[in-house]
């Protein structure tokens, strides 16, 4: 690797022997970047190289106008469009298990439905919150897909947009205001990569998911309990579990997940949020992402799916990152456990393999599949629980205790939730004195309200 940048160097200073018009490759005035060809990483074998060297250097300008078009991209960060394409081409060649995606027949869709409003019948009694789901669907791999992209675009541009800022920051100050065409290019080519990426992990984690919960994030349409058929029966292959109860379980956790974003209306903000605090304290590995460029080829597919397997996230060592990972594991436990222990007081009395199927889910949650160790790799995080039991049985504990209104009540407002240290101290938590945040919101509402009231309204006239 050169010490510059992708091969690039400065011009050099006034030629002093009067050959000016120059045009032997070596940096003469003619060549307005100031670079051998040779000197791109890789030498002769960089497509870059013969591309250069085999055409007049006044011609540059053109030549980065012909690679900016080709990986022309002026939606943002990523590339969510060659995303959607390849995610969908990875479902339907089977990547993920073999098995070729498929609609969904309306045996299936009749299934799904039965087993998801059986499952809200069972959540009555488990709950005081209400059903959260207006419809149930069945999804092909191919829909989920579809479904669920909006979201990975909230969690993956924050941080595509620090890779795109960081891949215009490894050129030389000096060179960037001549090299507006490479950075552009650039840009373009770490939206590909990403868009390349994203659409190979979404694609395989389409033949993994169950529903449009499974990382605990709501992926899906607000009011929707989804689940997929296909992958339905490759997940209870081998349990050795009836298949309509292998159904009927993973409906309950999707329709327990609808309640909860459906009448928590901060959570979702809450874990977003949480999402994106822990982004914007990652790091660029700009070396790393050096190499990575330097010695892309863009007519390679599959040198750009690659590129970004290693990873290039750092995060920062610092007590806001660090408390920032603390109450984004936390909250995404509080979210799984309370979602284990309402399912689980469900089925035990009516599904004798419930412990079973709660067995096999918290080990599913906490191992994660291969596209979810992708994810980790693209945005730098990992979205598992890793305190689901330490979480479930703090909410067991507080039904015993303060029974489901009172076990519940805790979703009111997030500052009354279990914190990371009560997660060490259960019985601690249970038994301490709450503060009823109910009234403190409606103080605040009556003092606003009495803010934005125009002067004398309401007043008895005089």
């Amino acid at each position: 690797m050169s010490d510059t940048p992708f091969g690039f160097g400065l011009p050099p200073e006034e030629p002093e022997n009067g050959d000016e018009g120059k045009k032997d490759g070596q940096g003469g005035p003619a060549n307005p970047f100031g670079f051998d060809p040779a000197a791109l990483p890789g030498g002769a074998d960089n497509p870059f190289a013969a591309m250069f060297g085999s055409m007049n250097p006044n011609d540059l300008g053109a030549a980065f106008q012909q690679i900016g078009q080709m990986l022309s991209y002026e939606g943002g960060p990523v590339n969510w469009d060659m995303a959607k394409n390849i995610a969908r081409q990875t479902v339907a060649q089977g990547t993920a298990d073999g098995v070729k995606d498929a609609s969904v027949g309306i045996a299936e869709k009749s299934a799904v439905e039965e087993a998801v409003r059986l499952a809200d019948l069972w959540l009555d009694g488990v709950t005081s919150l209400p059903s959260g789901a207006n419809a149930a669907v069945a999804w092909s791999r191919a829909e989920w897909v579809e479904a669920t992209l909006p979201v990975w675009k909230e969690l993956v541009d924050p941080v595509a947009e620090r890779v795109g800022a960081a891949m215009g920051g490894v050129l030389p100050e000096e060179m960037q205001a001549m090299a507006g065409p490479l950075l552009g290019m650039m840009r373009s080519m770490g939206g590909a990569m990403f868009g390349q990426q994203i659409g190979q992990a979404v694609g395989v984690l389409a033949g993994e998911v169950v529903g449009s919960t499974d990382i605990g994030l709501p992926l899906g349409p607000a009011g929707r309990a989804a689940l997929l058929p296909l992958n339905i029966e490759s997940f209870g292959k081998d349990l050795g579990v009836p298949s309509d109860e292998v159904r009927l379980y993973l409906a309950l956790r999707e329709a327990a997940h609808a309640r909860l974003f459906a009448h928590v209306p901060w959570l979702r903000s809450h874990l977003f949020g949480a999402v994106e605090g822990y982004a914007r304290g990652i790091k660029v590995d700009t070396s790393k992402l050096e190499d990575v460029v330097g010695q892309l080829d863009p007519s390679n597919p599959e040198q750009l799916q690659e590129a970004l397997a290693g990873g290039m996230f750092q995060p920062e060592d610092t007590p806001e990152q660090k408390a920032a990972l603390a109450r984004l594991e936390t909250a995404l436990a509080l979210v799984e456990g309370w979602v284990d222990a309402v399912v689980h007081e469900a089925a035990k009395p009516r599904l004798t393999s419930a412990d079973a199927m709660r067995e096999t889910m918290r080990r599913r949650r906490a191992s994660g599949g291969p596209a979810e160790q992708t994810f980790a790799t693209l945005i730098g995080l990992e979205l598992r629980p890793r305190r689901l039991r330490d979480a479930s049985r703090l909410w067991a504990s507080l039904t015993d205790a303060r029974g489901v209104d009172g076990r519940d009540g805790l979703w009111e407002h997030p500052d009354m939730l279990p914190t990371a240290s009560d997660l060490d101290d259960p019985d601690g938590f249970v038994h301490r004195e709450q503060l009823d945040f109910s009234e403190i919101d409606k103080m605040l509402g009556e003092a606003a309200e009495k803010r934005e009231r125009p002067e004398g309204e309401g007043e008895e006239k005089k």
